[in-house]
Formats: C-alpha cells, sequence, structure tokens
C-alpha cells in the first residue's frame, strides 16, 4: 500500500470524506481534501524520500494563515514563513 492509500484510509477511519484531487487551478495545493461537517482539512502526501516544493510550502502558509487545518502525512503543518504570492 502506497503512502496516499495509507493517508486516505488513516483520515477516513477518523470520519472524513477524502477526496483525492488529482488536477487543480492552482499551483502547490495539497494533495488531499477531507472533510467533516463544519470541517475542512487539507493533507499533503509525502513519500519518505520526497520534499515539499516551495509552491507547496507557500500554499500550505496561505491556507493555514486562511484558517484551515493543514498536514503533511501525518503532522499538523505550522507556519514557517509568511507565503509570497508571487509564486502564485
Amino acid at each position: 500500500m502506497n503512502q496516499q492509500t495509507e493517508l486516505i484510509r488513516h483520515w477516513e477511519l477518523k470520519g472524513y470524506f477524502v477526496i483525492n484531487l488529482i488536477a487543480t487551478n492552482k499551483n502547490g495545493i495539497p494533495d488531499l481534501v477531507a472533510t467533516k461537517p463544519n470541517e475542512c482539512i487539507y493533507i499533503e502526501s509525502k513519500e519518505s524520500n520526497d520534499r515539499l516544493s516551495p509552491n507547496q510550502i507557500n500554499r500550505l502558509n496561505q491556507l493555514t494563515l486562511e484558517g484551515f487545518e493543514c498536514y503533511v502525512n501525518y503532522d499538523k503543518w505550522k507556519v514557517t514563513k509568511e507565503f509570497d504570492t508571487d509564486l502564485f
């Protein structure tokens, strides 16, 4: 089972409806959106040998600053710096 499949299973067992975003109109948007009534979280799936791109870091920062909970795999994202809107 790959990392993304494991993440989907993990969040679904917590009661979330998980959507895998294949293509979006926003660069760096996380791979998964998980929802419950009145709750929406974003999850970036990364294999152990993979790293976040600058666009992904900026998008995670932006979403977090807008009030969404974001995760990279199972770890809650904390804003690392102000996001650079020029990258979008």
